[in-house]
């Protein structure tokens, strides 16, 4: 049997972006939004146009993607996964155009074992080819050919219409629910 092939995102899933957009609208901003108050929505969902369009702004400078933290787990959860199966990172970065050096240079750095040819930036990941995509964002899943498995994420609580990873210790466990003998 041939390894199954596992393509997995990088914002929000083992680049924890969410907690750099929220540290970096405290602030300058100050604490006006709650973990609370985001659950279930985006954060550019909460903020007004004009904070929206600072943090947007700030997105667009390539090197916001550059030291962003490491979602935990996930360099010894991918290192092991690359062990057995086929791993690709994707990123939809194309929202971002100017993060694309900055994020290979980050997978790098934190990720040393991810072959530089399975790093894929796109746009809509329709287009890869993979047994399972492991993402925050469900609407990834409505034209990918392959399994969807949701990270979790505050924005993405109320998703149920796929299997979960609530943390990086889960992802082998997961994997072998959603492919049975394949690991």
């Amino acid at each position: 049997m041939s390894r199954i092939r596992v393509a997995v995102d990088m914002d929000e899933v083992i680049a924890d972006t969410y907690g750099a957009m929220l540290g970096w609208l405290v602030g300058r901003h100050g604490a006006q939004w709650s973990p609370t108050s985001l659950q279930g929505r985006q954060i550019f969902d909460v903020l007004t146009p004009e904070i929206a369009e600072t943090l947007r702004e700030a997105m667009h400078d390539g090197a916001f993607f550059a030291d962003l933290p490491i979602v935990e787990g996930s360099q010894s959860a991918l290192a092991a996964i690359a062990s057995r199966c086929e791993l690709f990172i994707t990123s939809a970065a194309m929202e971002f155009p100017n993060s694309l050096g900055p994020k290979f240079l980050w997978l790098q750095r934190h990720f040393p074992f991810v072959d530089p040819l399975n790093v894929v930036f796109c746009g809509d990941k329709s287009i890869i080819a993979a047994d399972c995509l492991i993402d925050d964002n469900a609407r990834h899943f409505q034209r990918f050919g392959g399994q969807g498995i949701v990270f979790s994420s505050p924005h993405n609580v109320n998703v149920t219409d796929y299997p979960r990873i609530r943390h990086w210790s889960e992802a082998m466990g997961v994997l072998a629910e959603a492919f049975p003998g394949a690991l």
